[in-house]
């Protein structure tokens, strides 16, 4: 287990029952970017529950959620060498990672996020930070069509560098709605992970929100689980889909 320098509480190592992602979700419900009600999605979906990492719109709150991350990196085990922020959200996500890394876990690695437009003056190009080299993971928050994390990869390779991964904060487990999604079988994190042959790590599952609702007798429990059993996925695949890659 990494040792950490003194400040605030920081996230433990995974265990089977998971606590890391335990903390996470609290922290989540605690800063508001979890939360209960009727949300349509882009897929039309109504859903019990949102997650909206915006809502880490603090430097406290930001520094611990870099810390989650860096803990959910190391945990993983995963071989990289720097890491990559899709803008716009990827982009505050990498930044803070690279921090807690680098503060927490004793390792300091390159980070890089690309402009939406490219700049055609001063040092210009489409990138900021370190160039794009070696194995590169891939910060975001969350997967949904998986657009986002597509233009990643190409821009990585585009630059003569591999993807090694992506790591989010939330996966919700849920089948996709999109028609390429294996007749919606599978969920938008296993289709990242089958069609461009990345591990894909989330600090968090559905399935730990609904841990976390159960054993505090949350009033939000059936709702959630309902939209579970409704839209969700074979965990046991979605584990198959991630592992080893």
């Amino acid at each position: 287990m990494a040792r950490y320098h003194s400040g605030p509480i920081l996230p433990q190592a995974h265990t089977m029952t998971d606590p890391l992602a335990q903390q996470f979700i609290r922290f989540a419900l605690d800063h508001d970017a979890l939360r209960f009600g009727e949300f349509t999605l882009k897929s039309g979906r109504v859903s019990p529950y949102f997650f909206n990492a915006g809502r880490f719109h603090s430097g406290a709150a930001l520094a611990r959620l870099g810390a989650f991350y860096a803990r959910a990196i190391v945990a993983d085990g995963i071989d990289f060498d720097m890491l990559f922020g899709p803008a716009y959200k990827g982009i505050p996500l990498a930044t803070a990672s690279a921090m807690a890394l680098a503060t927490h876990e004793d390792r300091d690695v390159p980070w890089c996020f690309n402009r939406k437009e490219a700049k055609d003056h001063g040092e210009g190009g489409a990138l900021v930070g370190a160039p794009l080299a070696g194995r590169v993971l891939i910060v975001d928050d969350v997967i949904t069509a998986g657009t986002a994390i597509g233009e990643a990869v190409e821009i990585i390779r585009g630059a003569g560098a591999q993807p090694a991964g992506v790591v989010i904060c939330l996966d919700r487990q849920e089948r996709g709605a999109a028609p390429d999604m294996a007749a919606a079988a599978r969920s938008a994190v296993q289709e990242v992970a089958a069609r461009y042959d990345l591990r894909v790590i989330a600090i968090a599952r559905l399935a730990d929100l609904l841990e976390h609702l159960s054993s505090t007798a949350d009033a939000h429990l059936p709702a959630v689980a309902a939209y579970r059993r409704h839209y969700g996925i074979d965990e046991r695949a979605e584990a198959d889909a991630t592992r080893d890659r």
